[in-house]
Order: C-alpha cells, then structure tokens, then sequence
C-alpha cells in the first residue's frame, strides 16, 4: 500500500512539474517520449486548437479529429521544432495545415455549406441587428461572409491575439501581406456591420 502511495505521490510531482515548465522545456521532453509533458501541452493548448481549427472548418467533428491529428503530430515530431517562433504559434501552423487539406477534401460539401450560410445569414437581417443581444451573432454571421483569407486573418488576430509577425509565420506570408489583407478585411467587415445596423462595431 506504501508503494502505491508513493508512486501516486511521484506522479502528482511529476505533473506540478510539467505544468510550471515552458511549452518549450514541454516539447523537448515530448521528443524524449515523456508522456505527461505531452498531457500537459495538450491541456494547455487543445481548446485553443480546437477553436481556431472550427472557424476554418465549420464543423465540430472534424475539428476534434483534426485537433487530435495535430497533437499526433506534435507526439511524432516534437524533435524538429526549432523555436523559431513560440509553441502556440507553431501549434497554430500544423493545425491550418491540416484544416487546409481537410477542407480541399470535402471541397464540394463546403461549397454547398457556404451557400446555405449565405442565405440564412441574410434572412435575418433587420430585426436581428437592432437587438443588442444579437450583436455577437450578427458579427460572426458577417466574419463568415468575409474571404477565406480575410476570415483566417480576423481569426487569428482577434480571437487567437497572435501579432503581425505571428500571424505571417503561421500562414506562410510576409508582414506586409497581413497588414494588407487586415487592412482589407476591417473595412469589409466594418462595411458589412453597418449595414447590418452595428455602427458601433464598424467604427
């Protein structure tokens, strides 16, 4: 009985351990196999994953596969992260990866899936956003009306707080490009707000 204590106390210090680690001290223990570093990044940083993988893809089951697949991933090749950028950002880099080739996939559904979104996105324009309560509601139905690109910059700079630079590393484009296409994309988005009657939001 001694030893079981003993060995439940070993694996409660263990864990303390690992959660007051950096994700980089995290990662270099996944790559030597250490399975409780590997559930403490996981608990640390699924839901984010989880969150931003669900804005590019629609669809709630195939996130959680795809956030599963990104942790698979990280278990396999933790050894090669470079710390060229932070953990989370890298994360981020994987999962739109995924995201990207899942979503070319099922190219067609989705298509069918962004027309049926359009329609109920305008059905209910007017009542819906002079009702403050809906102002959260009317803003993601016009997030969703942006570009792809334009969407995933929204995403990741408002939802995810990732910097200009952050932002570049993880869709693979230079500063100057994700300062354009946020520039574009709050003026659309700004543009879309105030016709759907949500002055304050555009401004």
């Amino acid at each position: 009985m001694s030893n079981v204590i003993a060995i439940n106390a070993a694996a409660k210090e263990n864990i303390a351990a690992a959660r007051a680690t950096s994700d980089e001290m995290l990662l270099q223990s996944i790559a030597k196999g250490d399975r409780t570093a590997m559930h403490v990044l996981y608990s640390r940083h699924s839901v984010r994953v989880y969150r931003f993988v669900l804005r590019m893809v629609r669809d709630a089951s195939m996130a959680e596969d795809l956030v599963s697949q990104v942790f698979l991933d990280v278990w396999r090749t933790a050894s090669q992260f470079e710390g060229r950028s932070q953990v989370s950002t890298w994360l981020l880099s994987i999962a739109r990866f995924k995201a990207l080739t899942s979503m070319r996939q099922r190219k067609h559904e989705d298509i069918e899936q962004e027309d049926v979104l359009e329609i109920a996105d305008d059905a209910d324009t007017p009542e819906a956003s002079l009702d403050r309560a809906n102002t959260s509601a009317i803003l993601r139905a016009c997030i969703a009306k942006l570009s792809p690109a334009h969407r995933e910059i929204i995403n990741l700079v408002y939802y995810h707080e990732k910097s200009v630079e952050e932002a570049g590393q993880i869709i693979g484009i230079p500063q100057s490009t994700v300062k354009t296409r946020m520039f574009y994309a709050r003026k659309q988005l700004a543009e879309m707000l105030k016709g759907a009657g949500v002055d304050s939001l555009a401004a």
